[in-house]
């Protein structure tokens, strides 16, 4: 027997192994060496913009002070836009990752609505509030203003989450026309009409529609006259996307009434304020303009109210309920009539026009909806809904002017989206089961926040239905506000939502 066949095998085997051991770890050390440098590559700012495509985008963030600062200290892409290392890094780049070149390969970025990503509701989900502390230890520098100071003071101490961007939204991404932390006093410069102002308001001698006009000025507005009837208020339980509280259906009577044709525009708001504020005046002072009866109206807002989508008849937002409310006491007063904002009620009645679907069109909320993966992919329809409603898929991510849209059964414009509506009432989730009278419901008697109703250009097609119900988030709207007190009449944090008023009936001397 030959005993060196079998002393060289286990040599063999061990030289086999040493080789394979050799070529794992050289493997490895590559895998690791390239992928440490894919990562670090990937991780680059002048990658990010190759596969973000989007000039504007690029522009901006070189001149913000994440950018163009005295220091000359350069804040990249994915010290935003992924979370610290170790603290989840890698997985968010993997979903990003894959997220961006789905959207590189399978998408055009020229029918993007980047309009949409600059809103804060988009940028929650793209910046990570721990990436700003890692950066931005010291909440209380030295160099922190009083404003400032109060902001950030809210911050550490809110119950309720408060995010970074909230207050620097456009810290990475310049943006000129955004709110600045300095009130606007150019706001109420007025361009003077070549046309003579009115010398009185309408005169009305029967309920029919008429044309409002505001004395001293050239501002004219549609009222629609609405007769009364009983319909049903609410949504049945059936119906796609209903809320709880938008039920139970219930029999509602209202009496005539007048509506506006659209929402109160930037032109007659700046006839109020105009007529009512004082620029030099703040939040802490009271100051009473005696040539309208009393009235004190809106200080100065802090930035551009408008938003810079401009002003005339598109509708005026970021005004708060109590402006809202207080602008109808002068409007009353300047017209000689009652205006008011309408009930909840009256709002509902006034949009479905004589109809008792989810819309005052022909549409069923699941097929208008965005939502969903497979909507993602092939599209909601839009064959009804776009002419007559702005929402989040026609708008562009900002307010239309009152021509964009067709008008409702009853000849009233954007009930549904452009903006959402102040109501008078007082919001209760539980109301409708509460009331039992249903003839000119009013609300409940007291509360915190007010109704506000019909989606804005923000919102997808379930949140547009004639019975879809919202309320105000005062607290939640003034956060950015760098005033202590905050502002009653501006909300920092709310651009989506406006008014219509009413005339009622007895006001008018038939």
């Amino acid at each position: 027997m030959n005993y060196n066949n079998y002393t060289r095998k286990p040599s063999v085997r061990r030289r086999t192994k040493v080789w394979f051991l050799f070529l794992g770890i050289l493997l490895t050390v590559v895998v690791t060496y390239s992928g440490r440098k894919a990562l670090k590559y990937t991780s680059t700012d002048k990658y990010c913009m190759s596969c973000h495509i989007h000039p504007i985008a690029d522009q901006s963030w070189k001149m913000s002070t994440h950018y163009n600062n005295s220091p000359g200290v350069i804040v990249r892409c994915t010290d935003c836009h992924l979370p610290p290392k170790g603290d989840g890094y890698f997985f968010a780049k993997a979903k990003t990752g894959l997220k961006d070149v789905y959207g590189f390969y399978f998408k055009d970025s020229t029918k993007f609505d980047w309009e949409k990503k600059k809103l804060l509701e988009y940028a929650k989900g793209i910046v990570y509030e721990k990436s700003c502390l890692e950066c931005h230890r010291n909440l209380f520098p030295v160099t922190l203003s009083v404003n400032g100071g109060n902001a950030h003071l809210l911050y550490t101490t809110s119950e309720d989450p408060i995010n970074c961007i909230n207050c620097h939204l456009n810290v990475g991404h310049y943006d000129k026309n955004a709110p600045a932390h300095a009130h606007d006093t150019s706001f109420g410069v007025t361009i003077t009409s070549t046309e003579p102002p009115f010398t009185g308001a309408a005169k009305v001698e029967r309920f029919e529609d008429f044309s409002e006009m505001v004395s001293g000025t050239r501002v004219s507005f549609k009222m629609v006259a609405l007769p009364g009837g009983t319909f049903n208020m609410g949504s049945p339980e059936n119906e796609p996307f209903r809320d709880p509280d938008e039920g139970p259906v219930r029999k509602v009577t209202v009496s005539r009434f007048w509506i506006a044709e659209t929402e109160v525009t930037w032109d007659e708001y700046m006839a109020f304020f105009s007529a009512t504020s004082s620029q030099g005046r703040t939040e802490g002072q009271v100051v009473t303009n005696r040539k309208v009866d009393a009235i004190s109206g809106a200080t100065p807002p802090w930035g551009a109210p408008d938003q810079g989508w401009g002003r005339g008849s598109r509708p005026a937002i970021t005004a708060s309920w109590y402006a809202a409310n207080i602008y109808c006491q002068w409007l009353s007063k300047v017209t000689g009539k009652h205006y008011r904002l309408p009930t909840e009620a009256e709002w509902e009645y006034a949009c479905r026009g004589g109809t008792e679907t989810s819309y005052f069109f022909e549409g069923n909320p699941r097929k208008l909806t965005s939502d969903g993966f497979l909507k993602k992919i092939f599209g909601p329809d839009t064959s009804f809904i776009a002419a007559r409603v702005v929402y989040k898929v026609n708008s562009g991510s900002k307010t239309e002017e009152p021509s964009f849209v067709k008008v409702n059964p009853f000849g009233l414009k954007n009930m549904a989206g452009n903006v959402a509506e102040f109501c008078s009432d007082y919001y209760s989730a539980d109301f409708y089961k509460a009331d039992s009278t249903g003839i000119n419901p009013k609300g409940p008697i007291r509360g915190s926040e007010h109704v506000i109703r019909g989606g804005s250009f923000k919102s997808d097609a379930k949140d547009v239905r004639s019975a879809a119900r919202d309320f105000t988030k005062t607290r939640a709207w003034l956060v950015t506000d760098p005033q202590m007190p905050k502002s009653r009449w501006w909300y920092s944090d709310c651009i989506d939502v406006g008014f219509r008023v009413v005339c009622e009936i007895d006001s008018v001397t038939e």
